[in-house]
C-alpha cells in the first residue's frame, strides 16, 4: 500500500523540478533587485524591508524547499507530509510575524491590495501546506493537489510582490529625482 503512495509522489517529480526551479532562479533575481537598489539609495528602512521584501524571498525559498522535500527519495510518504507539515508550520508563524512587521513599520502604508498579496494568501498557503501534510498519508491525491496548489500560490505572491516592489522603487526613484 506504502509503495502506491510514493509513486503518487513520484508523479509530481517534474512538477517540483520546475517550480523548484523557478523559485530558485527568482530568488537569485530577487537578489539583484535589492543589490541594484540598495546601490541607487532606494531601499527603505530595515522595518518596511523586513516587511515587504524578506518575505518574497522566504515564500520563493519555502517552494524550493517544498519542492526537495516532495523529490527526495522517501522510503515512507509520512516523511515527506512530516516535511511538508513543518514547512506549513513555520510558514503559518511567519506569515503571521511579517503582518506584524507590516503594521509597525513607518515608511509605508499598506492597502487592502497589499494586506491580501503580503498577508492573507500567504497564510492561505501555508495552512494548506499544513493542513495536506496532516492528511497527506489517508488523501494522497487530493493532498498532493492542494500542496501543488500552495506552492504555485506561494510562486505568484513572490512575484507579484517582488514586481509590485520594482514598481514602488521605480515610481519613488522617479519623483524623488532632483
Amino acid at each position: 500500500m506504502e509503495q502506491g503512495r510514493l509513486t503518487t509522489l513520484a508523479a509530481w517529480e517534474s512538477f517540483y523540478v520546475i517550480v523548484g526551479s523557478s523559485a530558485a532562479a527568482l530568488t537569485g533575481l530577487q537578489f539583484v533587485v535589492i543589490v541594484l537598489g540598495a546601490e541607487m539609495n532606494l531601499i527603505g528602512s530595515a522595518p518596511s524591508v523586513r516587511a515587504f521584501g524578506t518575505p518574497t524571498i522566504v515564500h520563493f525559498c519555502a517552494v524550493l524547499l517544498m519542492a526537495a522535500i516532495l523529490t527526495a527519495p522517501w522510503h515512507a510518504l509520512s516523511s515527506a507530509a512530516v516535511g511538508i507539515g513543518v514547512c506549513g508550520f513555520v510558514g503559518v508563524s511567519y506569515a503571521i510575524r511579517v503582518t506584524v512587521h507590516a503594521r509597525r513599520q513607518k515608511e509605508y502604508v499598506p492597502v487592502a491590495e497589499d494586506w491580501l498579496w503580503h498577508s492573507a494568501l500567504p497564510v492561505v498557503a501555508y495552512m494548506t501546506l499544513l493542513v495536506s501534510a496532516i492528511v497527506l498519508h489517508r488523501f494522497p491525491a487530493p493532498s498532493l493537489f492542494l500542496i501543488g496548489g500552495a506552492a504555485v500560490l506561494l510562486l505568484f505572491v513572490g512575484i507579484h510582490n517582488a514586481w509590485d516592489a520594482v514598481m514602488y522603487l521605480a515610481i519613488e526613484h522617479r519623483q524623488n529625482k532632483p
